[in-house]
């Protein structure tokens, strides 16, 4: 069976940066799974990800504007401190949910000076290109229940 809109697909990966350093594997746990064709994993790979069958493994190579944007400047900014209510000590590097015109979003502290807390709203591989090796480990076809959620389900079906 090959890659194709409404199969679950799971496959093993490791992810680079164009340097060759690893940002992410399955190495060592589970394949990740996907609904093909519902948005489940970045564009850019899941267009690769077509056509391909079991056992297959390739590179994909996967520009910045179809995986996590490019990094954008107008997403850093400053905020008082009193935005982050019962947090004592915040540092650079600490991370927080906030609520956005455009719903959740992950926000890095990037500098502390006085009141004034800069975050950076930007996805962490944002700008950046990415790099997967890749093996497809199975595809099958989609659960009527999985088409109806718009995500693949692990073994013994829905689990949220």
């Amino acid at each position: 069976m090959l890659v194709a809109k409404n199969t679950v697909v799971s496959f093993d990966y490791t992810l680079t940066d164009t340097q060759g350093a690893v940002l992410d594997s399955s190495q060592g746990g589970e394949p990740l799974s996907y609904l093909h064709g519902a948005g489940g994993i970045i564009p850019g790979l899941e267009s690769q990800m077509e056509g391909k069958s079991v056992g297959d493994a390739f590179k994909a190579t996967v520009a910045p504007e179809d995986a996590y944007g490019i990094r954008r400047e107008d997403l850093v900014a400053p905020v008082s401190r009193q935005a982050f209510k019962g947090i004592a000590d915040i540092k650079p590097g600490m991370q927080f949910q906030a609520n956005t015109q455009q719903g959740p979003r992950v926000v890095t502290v990037v500098a502390v000076e006085g009141d004034e807390v800069t975050i950076d709203a930007n996805h962490e591989l944002a700008g950046k290109t990415l790099v997967f090796d890749v093996k497809v480990v199975s595809v099958r076809e989609a659960s009527q229940d999985e088409l109806a959620h718009g995500h693949a389900h692990g073994p013994g079906g829905h689990h949220h």
